[in-house]
């Protein structure tokens, strides 16, 4: 059952017995064990989630921190992905607010999303590793490894601390390597890659010469030239395109480094967060040309919980095709064979919906 605070209880208006039911109703539910007969499997996706849970550290805003409506907002995002029975859940960063410390991801995102957290496959956000504008410390990733990997233990079983006094995580597990953070997996018949784009606090920060990003494009080389599947899928924090008119350094990074990178071998789509919204674009080329042979589309999905942000005029987001600045909500990706569909749907009452289906580019591409 869902460990949630008495707020978002109330928010929802769920019920105790709620969870008498649910226990009885999982006699008969497989879900998350039953397999794709179809060979169709369902990603759910989204990003910028969870709220502050208290000010455990000096500086902090303390309007920044939780209320009944972000609570409320990243609890009906649960509930969404509850409802549609993903196989797995991508997260597209910025899974904690405001620096991402391990006490705050307990505090907040596990008391919703650590319902399904054994589904999750997270990429992480800038508020996993950068210093907040409140004052608040970044902690440089430990609270998101530390959380998904596990924390290291000493020899008396003891957890481990850094000279900040945040946890030492276990070095691999399912955010992938910790001071990396860049993975990939596949679901079903497609090949799907989470990348790292927090790249402002790493050795040469967001510089194509810079070492950490000549690194991770090489293992991006590398995963796509082993990839043999007929449909792709990537996602990361920051996008190239920006919905907002807020270009960041890092999804200029991810532009000129892993677009051609994703282009050039035929990937379907891209998905992002960071932008507190929801918008679709037409297939793009790294230059950011409408391509209708080749062009991956790209979708911004940053409405988890945390406060909405605003879509900029059409004109200054070129190819976007639709978007919505007013609705929580989590997509739903329908993975085919040689294909997918999607399904975004407002979670906060708005109406708003885009869906919609294609076909992948093919192994003929790559």
């Amino acid at each position: 059952m869902r460990r949630r605070t008495l707020a978002a209880l109330a928010a929802t208006g769920a019920l105790l017995l709620t969870a008498t039911a649910a226990t009885a109703e999982s006699v008969h539910n497989p879900w998350p064990y039953q397999p794709t007969s179809d060979r169709t499997a369902v990603l759910a996706a989204v990003g910028d989630i969870a709220c502050e849970p208290d000010g455990d550290a000096e500086g902090v805003d303390h309007k920044y921190l939780c209320d009944g409506t972000r609570q409320s907002a990243q609890t009906l995002t649960a509930d969404q992905i509850e409802t549609m029975q993903p196989d797995l859940v991508a997260l597209l960063g910025d899974e904690q607010y405001q620096v991402g410390r391990y006490n705050d991801f307990m505090g907040s995102f596990d008391r919703t999303y650590g319902a399904f957290k054994y589904l999750q496959r997270p990429a992480p956000g800038n508020h996993e590793f950068y210093d907040y504008k409140d004052g608040e410390k970044g902690v440089d990733g430990s609270g998101y490894y530390s959380y998904y990997n596990g924390r290291s233990l000493d020899s008396t079983g003891s957890p481990l601390t850094d000279a900040e006094g945040q946890p030492v995580p276990r070095a691999h597990g399912q955010a992938g390597t910790a001071g990396r953070g860049w993975y990939s997996y596949d679901l079903g018949a497609w090949h799907i890659i989470s990348l790292n784009a927090e790249c402002a606090v790493q050795t040469g920060g967001c510089s194509p010469d810079g070492a950490w990003v000549k690194q991770q494009a090489a293992w991006l080389r590398d995963d796509l030239a082993a990839d043999r599947a007929t449909c792709t899928l990537a996602y990361w924090h920051q996008p190239a395109f920006s919905a907002s008119a807020s270009p960041s350094d890092e999804g200029k990074m991810s532009q000129t480094e892993w677009w051609p990178l994703l282009h050039k071998a035929g990937v379907d789509v891209v998905l992002n967060g960071h932008e507190h919204l929801y918008a679709r674009f037409a297939p793009q080329n790294p230059q950011g040309k409408v391509d209708a042979h080749k062009g991956i589309t790209e979708f911004i999905i940053g409405t988890g919980g945390e406060g909405l942000d605003t879509l900029a005029p059409a004109d200054q987001s070129p190819n976007r095709v639709t978007g919505n600045d007013a609705s929580y909500g989590v997509s739903r990706f329908s993975l085919k064979p040689t294909g997918y569909s999607w399904t975004y749907q407002a979670a906060n009452g708005t109406g708003y919906t885009d869906s919609g289906s294609a076909r992948c580019h093919g192994p003929a591409n790559r």
